[in-house]
């Protein structure tokens, strides 16, 4: 019988766990983006006007 490859193992925990971590990182970079437009697109007072 084989013996199990734990390195093998190991280095696809870490894939999947940079992957997850990829994926996260993306969906907080798309927020930051679409409220960065959303802020920008907002209509500003005039500049004597408080």
């Amino acid at each position: 019988m084989a013996k199990p490859n734990y390195s093998f193992e190991k280095r696809q925990r870490e894939i999947a766990k940079k992957k997850q971590q990829d994926e996260k990182d993306a969906r907080k970079r798309e927020a930051r983006e679409a409220a960065r437009a959303a802020a920008d697109s907002a209509p500003k007072p005039p500049a004597g006007e408080t």
